[in-house]
């Protein structure tokens, strides 16, 4: 696996690997993708066996701007085209009825494709100067924990670095999450997947009340599985009074993220204290896990945090972090 930099020099070689088929792992404002060229069915067959994704589960589409959308999905309402003004580029995707040209390999058999326009200057530059639109999942082996530098990419494809041709080092992603996924393919818009744009904030521009639908409703999109975003080590996430019992009684070796400091003395389980910003959390969340998780410990334990509307993704995340 080729480390390219974030430059013009670097791009061009992306670019040169994403034409003949091959798979470049780029930044986006979320998380590293693992990206290929969408129109090439080779390249979508590759990112699937590259990440072991079951052929069922759908791509998320990027797309160089919003005027893309048309050559990908059909019966565009307005409310994407609202929610692309407002948030695009940005982290959140639409679902959409899709062209019929759009390959099956891509959405997985359904009537329907995800779209996106992602905010990273890397990542707009490698879309506009490519001239396409790139397939690009989460640049890591499917259910784990999603890579946020290129360190982590270059870590979850070390035993197999032919599957994945380069990568783009542009440091760590500033959200550090995956992005809201929202489903207007139907009668009604619909939270698929709760991302740092919030609900709150997606009610307020299309004026009116978004539905979340059960787990099992709706099109299958990426992150709706009960395990997700999981460490190798056994997570688990309780409350803050609960850590502190288990710390005091427990012999397995356990490793915290918790939002507070200790009370007592922690022996040698190790403690780390997360920032009480969901802004800030998000972006060392994953980071936090993978180290974690590189650790000799029995189990990573995870304080409960606020649930509240702009904790949705991070209390997402550790949700199917711990199943």
């Amino acid at each position: 696996m080729k480390l390219l930099q974030a430059n013009a020099e670097g791009i061009d070689h992306a670019i040169e690997r994403l034409r003949r088929g091959e798979l470049v792992a780029f930044p986006t404002e979320t998380v590293y993708g693992l990206g290929g060229d969408a129109s090439n069915p080779a390249a979508v067959t590759s990112i699937f066996a590259a990440k072991g994704r079951p052929a069922d589960h759908p791509l998320i589409v990027h797309l160089p701007d919003a005027a893309s959308m048309s050559e990908w999905a059909t019966d565009i309402p307005d409310s994407a085209w609202v929610l692309a003004e407002q948030f695009w580029p940005g982290p959140m995707a639409l679902v959409l009825n899709k062209q019929d040209q759009v390959s099956d390999l891509i959405t997985g058999g359904q009537p329907t494709v995800g779209l996106r326009v992602p905010e990273h200057p890397v990542a707009q530059q490698l879309l506009k100067t490519f001239g396409g639109a790139l397939a690009a999942p989460s640049a890591n082996r499917f259910g784990r924990i999603s890579p946020t530098t290129a360190q982590h990419v270059l870590d979850e494809f070390a035993e197999d670095d032919q599957a994945v041709s380069a990568v783009i080092d542009a440091g760590a992603c500033p959200v550090g999450v995956e992005s809201t996924i929202i489903d207007l393919s139907g009668d009604h818009p619909r939270l698929l997947r709760p991302g740092m744009i919030s609900l709150k904030q997606i009610e307020q521009v299309l004026l009116g009340k978004v539905e979340i639908p059960p787990a099992d409703e709706g099109p299958r999109t990426a992150g709706r599985l009960p395990s997700h975003y999981a460490p190798l080590t056994p997570l688990a996430v309780h409350s803050f009074d609960d850590i502190a019992l288990m710390i005091a009684q427990e012999k397995p070796q356990l490793a915290v993220l918790a939002l507070q400091t200790p009370i007592a003395d922690i022996g040698p389980h190790q403690w780390l204290v997360m920032p009480d910003d969901p802004e800030a959390y998000a972006f060392r969340l994953y980071a936090e896990l993978r180290r974690l998780d590189q650790m000799d410990v029995d189990r990573i334990l995870v304080e409960q945090p606020p649930n509240k509307d702009d904790w949705a993704a991070i209390n997402d995340r550790l949700k199917r972090a711990s199943h």
